[in-house]
């Protein structure tokens, strides 16, 4: 199957609505991506920064548990973020590693992306939050945290930085299901998440929920929940993640001893069609896929090609005219 050449195969695209083979399209072809979303924002490319501060994660160092998420890595999700002794040089680090891609007039987001980057006292927040929010040439702070590392102080925190550019806080809910959150190591129940997206709600921030597709144990049932309990809570976006079986992990000893198997791409990109389908219009979808570290991947082989993985979804977006919110 072969993309429609309107498609940016670095994230997807909202797709033309002219004809395709001499017929007109039976409905709208629309995705709404996290491309266009910022181009309508910013008015310009924008692209992310990753970045590694060095936080940790409650799941990790007792407090709520330890040995983390049966599928996190040493590296927390990080291992394609810009690292350093300093912010400026943890930018600089994260512009480095995406120059190849980024062209002409661009702004960029801070993501702070490793672990739980609320997971800190408000006072050393403030100064890196502070710092990124400053500079001129970021449009926007994403931070990823957990829900339960949001007390009243970093929420007014981030409430105060959000008066003076946009600041979204994304969520790692994974799944709705609080049997499958226990089975992951979770440590939070359901409705800590809701509780979160509720508090930052009210303050006016903008929320990214994280959703893990392909979970041991997990139907597609079970995905489609959480899809519909993310979306009825208002989430401003999502992001959908493929269950990836990194080297090192509790995840990577289930799989080696048979207890589960990993999604075909096939499978994958037909799921990805219900669910986009299933979430409202206006919600911003930041990603459908991801590359994991080529080192440490065990399973699922294909994703470790992105360009040809995103082609291929793509193609299938096209040829099932998919419709975010058709079936909402």
């Amino acid at each position: 199957m072969t993309p429609a050449a309107a498609f940016d195969t670095g994230g997807g695209t909202r797709y033309d609505k002219g004809k395709r083979n001499g017929r007109k399209k039976a409905r709208g072809l629309y995705i709404n991506t996290f491309n266009d979303a910022m181009k309508a924002r910013f008015g310009r490319k924008t692209y992310r920064l990753s970045l590694d501060c060095g936080f940790t994660c409650p799941n990790r160092d007792g407090t709520a548990g330890v040995g983390g998420c049966i599928f996190c890595s040493a590296g927390g999700a990080g291992n394609f973020a810009g690292r350093g002794e300093s912010l400026d040089e943890m930018l600089a680090a994260a512009k480095e590693k995406i120059k190849s891609k980024t062209r002409g007039d661009c702004r960029y987001i801070a993501y702070f992306q490793s672990f739980s980057n609320t997971y800190a006292p408000p006072e050393a927040l403030r100064a890196l939050f502070s710092g990124a929010i400053a500079r001129e040439d970021i449009a926007a702070l994403s931070i990823a945290t957990r829900p339960d590392c949001l007390p009243p102080q970093t929420l007014a925190l981030l409430a105060e930085l959000n008066e003076k550019k946009p600041v979204w806080v994304e969520l790692g809910l994974q799944t709705a299901n609080d049997g499958t959150a226990r089975r992951m190591n979770r440590c939070y129940p359901t409705a800590v998440y809701d509780a979160a997206v509720r508090a930052l709600h009210e303050r006016g921030l903008e929320v990214v929920t994280h959703i893990m597709l392909g979970l041991p144990g997990e139907t597609r049932a079970d995905m489609r929940e959480t899809v519909r309990h993310a979306a009825s809570l208002g989430t401003e976006g999502v992001k959908l993640h493929l269950t990836q079986v990194l080297k090192g992990t509790v995840l990577a000893g289930m799989y080696e001893r048979g207890e589960f198997d990993v999604m075909p791409l096939e499978e994958y990109a037909a799921l990805l069609c219900d669910l986009i389908e299933r979430l409202p219009r206006e919600t911003v979808l930041h990603r459908y896929t991801g590359d994991g570290d080529k080192k440490e991947l065990l399973a699922p082989l294909w994703c470790g090609d992105k360009k040809r993985v995103l082609n291929y979804i793509n193609g299938v977006f096209r040829e099932r005219d998919v419709e975010q919110g058709s079936k909402y």
